[in-house]
């Protein structure tokens, strides 16, 4: 469901739930209990039952009487109740893990007070609260653990469905689908007419998995249609994170922010002007060519494009709470997407493509965001190489991947290690372009002169010590040795 429900659409909701013939394991009818500790139970209870039932939300309901599904109406206010000094959703979300999203909608009707937890399925690893994983049996709540087939069951089901083809939002007439979605970007970036009747519309998008036909003739938006031609992506309330967030930084730390915007296009139909902005905010270099001073932007564009695509196809979906973001400084940028990555950091010039979201990344392969082959980052290097930037770094965090793109220095400013990373990649790069690496090809990469030749070898001895690279046939002269990565 989207984050801007309207009063009609809450209660229409209470009333498909309230048409269920009895409680099921995704849905749980309260009147006024509203102990915390079983109601985190019931979170981690409904959402792995979700899952387990393929539905993509559970709900628990206040207000409703167990018999006959009365609406007898509640006094349990969520936005007033405060558990241990905390605001009681807060509380929840500490004790919920992983993230999931869940959220407290209320409502009135006649005079009647309605609340409705709605929970999203679980939809990598069982929900657990307070270090415990729940599921339902019936109408009943039990520890997962003393119901090993469930549990089997559970974890075969987060295999089943793709969060691309899982929805955003369900149930939504045509016209709706229509205002939430950028259609027309959708057309004009896979270069296809726009049809002139609302039937060929929603045909297209069906057929690229966009959207899907329920039963009843309402529509839902695959989270796949959401997040690449939202018109707003926090119009969609699990994806409203996923936005990207841009921050200019005075400086070379985060102490004082500049600027900050949240870029709230769909990733497909928005990709253009975030680089536009990203580049609009970049400092610039200036530089003596043909006796003229100019000035040049401080990064590559291609490789912004190419690293900005990556961080958005590879990121975790199911990392709630975080979303990429790109951080720029006075001498770098970053760039941070959720998720580790699914090669080595060492490998990712060389790896073949490997990406957890297949269906966006082939979508955005096909209207021309990213790469139709591999991933991009010997672009990357081979861009930060002909500016004569140092080069790029990628690395792990706990639970984020993040590229980093550094300002131009001069040699004599590089330290060792900064060099010897440079010699690495120039070195996979020069193999994947089936070009062997020299003492020529890296001076030339450092802008170095003949005369100053020992100074590469120096680094390369090291790169050698190291590990990175090796030669690629030891018995030949040292003018001659040529080098490969050390994986090769």
């Amino acid at each position: 469901m989207t984050n801007q429900q309207t009063p009609e659409q809450l209660v229409s909701l209470l009333q498909e739930l309230c048409r269920l013939p009895k409680e099921t394991e995704w849905v749980e009818f309260k009147h006024n209990n509203d102990d915390p500790q079983p109601m985190g139970e019931y979170i981690s209870a409904l959402a792995n039952s979700a899952a387990l039932l393929g539905k993509q939300s559970a709900y628990l309901v206040w207000g409703v009487s167990d018999a006959g599904h009365a609406q007898v109406g509640t006094s349990f206010f969520p936005s007033k109740a405060r558990h241990k000094q905390q605001e009681l959703e807060s509380w929840l979300l500490q004790k919920i893990s992983p993230k999931i999203h869940f959220e407290f909608l209320e409502f009135d009707i006649d005079e009647k007070h309605f609340v409705i937890l709605e929970i999203a399925a679980a939809n990598h690893t069982p929900v657990q609260f307070d270090g415990a994983e729940y599921i339902r049996v019936g109408s009943y709540k039990k520890k997962l653990k003393d119901h090993p087939a469930k549990e089997r069951a559970l974890w075969r089901s987060f295999d089943h469905v793709p969060f691309e083809q899982q929805m955003a939002v369900e149930n939504l007439n045509s016209d709706q689908v229509l205002n939430v979605l950028d259609y027309p970007a959708y057309f004009e970036l896979t270069n296809m007419p726009l049809p002139d009747n609302r039937a060929g519309i929603l045909s297209a998008l069906e057929a690229d998995r966009l959207i899907r036909k329920n039963n009843g003739g309402h529509w839902s938006i695959s989270n796949l249609g959401a997040v690449l031609f939202a018109k707003r992506l926090d119009s969609f309330s699990r994806l409203a994170r996923k936005a990207v967030r841009v921050v200019l930084y005075k400086g070379n730390n985060r102490i004082e922010t500049i600027r900050e915007i949240v870029g709230n296009k769909g990733y497909a139909a928005g990709f253009e002007g975030l680089i536009g902005f990203i580049n609009n905010l970049l400092p610039e270099n200036e530089v003596i060519g043909q006796a003229l001073r100019k000035s040049v932007p401080m990064f590559p564009e291609l490789a912004i494009r190419e690293l900005v695509a990556n961080a958005l196809i590879h990121q975790d979906f199911t990392l709630t709470g975080t979303g990429p973001m790109i951080e720029i400084f006075s001498d770098r940028m970053e760039i941070t997407n959720p998720g580790l990555p699914l090669v080595e950091t060492q490998r990712f010039l060389d790896s073949p493509p490997r990406s957890r979201n297949e269906a966006l990344a082939s979508l955005l392969r096909r209207i021309g965001v990213c790469e139709e082959r591999g991933s991009g980052i010997d672009k990357v290097v081979f861009q930060t190489e002909l500016y004569q930037l140092p080069a790029p770094t990628f690395e792990a965090t706990p639970e984020h991947t993040r590229a980093t793109l550094f300002g131009h220095k001069e040699f004599k400013d590089m330290d060792t290690e900064n060099r010897i990373h440079a010699c690495y990649l120039h070195c996979c790069l020069k193999y994947v372009s089936s070009e062997p690496m020299n003492n020529t090809s890296l001076r030339d990469r450092f802008g170095i002169e003949a005369k100053n030749s020992a100074m590469v070898s120096r680094i390369i001895k090291q790169a050698t010590d190291k590990e990175l690279i090796r030669p690629y046939d030891p018995d030949v002269g040292a003018k001659a040795m040529r080098y490969i990565p050390f994986w090769a």
